[in-house]
């Protein structure tokens, strides 16, 4: 039962909802995991928690994402959204509430939301010309043709009719509730750029689309759509009923609005943080409480993402080391707000090093000696010692400190703290070591000893469960039963969280069965791992049709790079490794441009350095079919071409897929005139990460053949006219 204090309180969470243009990865798993983390302990607690989660589905990235697959916008985001809804369930995610924004619920609502501002003055209708990012699907203010300056691709220019949403208005506005609600916006870094953003001036917002269809229809004006931003950001809301007359949606509406938290990742803390307030402000609806950007998750020294080729599925972690492992390691290894590095060696580490060879096997050892020496039944402790005192004091420390430290979002130092219990705890079982007998005491003194040590550790190891319940559930659930005391969900129902003291692990508590928590990992596991990515990404080119009908948007499905390693430090065990690479040979074409932070003019090396022709095909390396369909090849057109300041042999090309355009860095100028490269067709790596040079990225690689006489690089084209975005196989 819960207490009258917290009968009424309630507490409403929000992860951000994730774009459909790609299968969900680890840098998704971890933003939903923590909200999950927080509110299995808010209803731990006795608070009446609701946590919303879901897919944004519109926008014209969406609709050329399927018309590349070949299927209808809604078939498209139907199967994406379900793989992000099957990822949580597998992950035992407790959500209360899945949001897709193609849902008629979402519909009613954003159009009752758009209608609302229209009504109160701050929408009006007017024409619009400029840098219209796609991939962010966001409008930047930069010169036509520049690159978007948060993602680096290159931006459209856009010109047509619009509905605009009064932002300017709200500027001095924002920046007085900034100052009056400190805490809305966190960490303290993502607060003083939003801060900066809005003091640097803000300019009236386009909230329709009439370029494209897939979206909502601004209310009667159907040939426009509402901007997918505040059709996105209106989940919020819409998922807790705003818009509808049923009476039940309005309570929910009532009971949990205003949001106490909307978790999102920082390059959207914008969108959250600027556009969200202000649209909500202008319609007369309370502003969410606070807004808490997570940092990203660095793979390969670089932000995890779909388009950068880097990332990690949550189901390879799962398959070999279990979910609640991933858990542990995202919350304990990265200090919420800030970036973090994942590696499955450092997983392996942290997952042997905690779980398996701390937390695991401290319970281990305590159950089977209380199995083994009292026949599962906790026994009365009797006198206690300076000991028992001691490791008491350090479990209240626990009791206190955790809490405070995890409702501030710092899981790591909350885990580090009870982390340091674990250790105090098997630290004060080996010193006490009731399984030694020495031969001058007594069998009645050793029994008595038995029964304190082996009860003091098992109270800790039940404090321990309950705090570590809401990151570890699948583990918690089965020591709770070992330790004899039933189901922790139905312990969690009843708010156990708010009486966890010590003693509350009561003489004549009948253990239940000895089971193993976290088998220690053996060596394979990291190449365990490391095989299923590469399956997986076999499998995901197989179910696409082959490699000739690439998955949309999904450079992903490479498998995790190494960092380049110099040929001095490779170990003999490397070796079989690094001879598997192909070497480029004078008659195929040749990269001419690098994703390197050395702007080197081609990656063939100087010509003095060059073997001779023959040698290099004598000591080629074969490559099979697997290796091929990794290299996403693809046909392009240069739009703009011209000299970067400062950089002799660089060349900036904006070409054009198609489907997409992007800034590509080239290092011809020495041997190409910009103004001859204008309109010329191209093969470009597609799938190549992302790098940046002289400041700019850079988002692929062309193809040229390299002369033997002097390296000089010629482009690869064709005779025939090939459409654009035709991939080469």
């Amino acid at each position: 039962m819960t207490t009258p204090a917290t009968e009424k309180a309630r507490y409403y969470l929000t992860t951000p909802i994730y774009y459909v243009n790609a299968r969900p990865h680890l840098g998704h798993a971890y933003s939903t995991i923590v909200c999950d983390a927080i509110a299995r302990r808010k209803r731990a607690l006795g608070i009446d928690t609701w946590f919303l989660t879901g897919t944004d589905e519109h926008g014209q990235k969406i609709e050329r994402s399927a018309k590349l697959a070949g299927c209808g916008e809604y078939e498209f985001a139907t199967r994406i959204s379900g793989e992000f809804r099957g990822l949580w369930d597998k992950l035992g995610l407790t959500y209360d509430d899945y949001i897709r924004t193609t849902e008629e619920r979402h519909k009613r609502g954003v159009q009752k939301l758009f209608s609302t501002l229209k009504e109160r003055g701050f929408i009006y209708k007017g024409s619009y010309t400029g840098q219209y990012c796609v991939s962010d699907e966001a409008w930047v203010d930069v010169p036509p043709g520049a690159p978007c300056p948060d993602c680096g691709r290159i931006t459209e220019t856009v010109s047509e009719e619009n509905y605009f949403f009064k932002l300017s208005a709200f500027e001095r506005r924002l920046l007085e509730f900034y100052e009056e609600n400190p805490g809305f916006i966190g960490p303290e870094s993502t607060r003083r750029e939003v801060i900066s953003f809005v003091r640097s001036g803000l300019k009236d917002l386009s909230v329709s689309r009439a370029s494209f269809s897939w979206g909502i229809p601004v209310p009667g004006d159907e040939k426009h759509v509402v901007y997918v931003w505040l059709d996105a950001l209106a989940n919020y809301i819409t998922a807790l009923g705003y818009g509808s007359d049923e009476p039940a949606d309005q309570a929910r509406f009532k009971k949990f609005w205003p949001a106490d938290m909307h978790l999102i990742g920082k390059e959207i803390s914008r969108f959250h943080c600027v556009y969200w307030p202000a649209f909500l402000m202008a319609a007369g609806i309370e502003t969410p409480r606070s807004v808490r950007a997570n940092g990203w998750l660095l793979f390969d020294q670089g932000k995890m993402s779909k388009s950068r080729g880097n990332i990690v599925r949550a189901e390879t972690v799962m398959e070999v080391l279990g979910a609640d492992a991933l858990r542990y390691f995202l919350l304990r290894e990265i200090p919420f707000g800030q970036d973090g590095n994942f590696s499955f060696d450092a997983l392996v580490q942290r997952y042997n090093g905690d779980l398996a060879n701390g937390y695991g096997n401290l319970v281990s050892r305590v159950v089977n000696m209380m199995h083994k020496y009292f026949g599962g039944v906790v026994p009365e402790t009797g006198a206690t010692t300076e000991a028992e005192t001691a490791l008491r004091a350090h479990t209240e420390a626990a009791i206190a400190g955790f809490g405070p430290l995890f409702d501030e979002l710092n899981f790591s130092e909350a885990l580090k703290s009870l982390w340091a219990l674990v250790a105090e705890t098997d630290g004060y079982l080996t010193v006490n070591a009731p399984w030694k007998k020495p031969a001058e005491r007594s069998d009645e003194d050793h029994a008595a000893l038995q029964a304190r040590v082996l009860g003091t550790a098992a109270e800790a190891i039940r404090v321990i469960t309950a705090l570590a319940y809401p990151i570890l559930p699948e583990a918690t659930a089965k020591v709770w039963q070992q330790l004899g005391l039933g189901e922790i969900a139905d312990a969690a129902k009843n708010s156990f969280l708010t009486s966890v003291a010590w003693g509350g692990l009561k003489p004549g508590t009948k253990f239940g069965e000895p089971a193993p928590l976290f088998p220690r990992a053996e060596k394979d596991a990291v190449a365990r791992m490391v095989a299923l990515e590469e399956e997986n990404n076999k499998s995901v080119i197989e179910a696409a049709g082959g490699p000739s009908q690439p998955a949309p948007d999904e450079p992903k499905i490479l498998p995790p790079q190494k960092t380049a390693t110099p040929k001095s430090e490779i170990k003999p065990e490397s070796k079989k490794m690094e001879e598997t690479k192909p070497t480029p040979v004078a008659e195929t074409p040749a990269a001419a441009a690098t994703s390197s932070n050395e702007a080197a003019p081609v990656t063939q090396a100087a010509p003095a350095e060059q073997p001779p022709a023959a040698s290099v095909v004598e000591e080629k390396q074969y490559i099979t079919i697997d290796d091929f369909v990794k290299v996403d090849l693809r046909v392009a057109q240069v739009l703009v071409a011209e000299r970067i300041p400062k950089a002799d042999k660089l060349l900036r090309l904006e070409v054009d897929l198609g489907y997409e355009k992007r800034q590509i860095l080239a290092g011809i100028a020495q041997y190409y005139e910009p103004e001859k490269l204008i309109g010329r067709k191209i093969v470009i790596v597609a799938n190549l990460a992302p790098r940046k040079m002289r400041g700019l990225e850079s988002n692929g690689m062309l193809l040229a053949a390299s002369l033997p006489t002097d390296g000089a690089p010629v482009l690869a084209g064709f005779l025939e006219d090939v459409p654009l975005g035709a991939r080469l196989k």
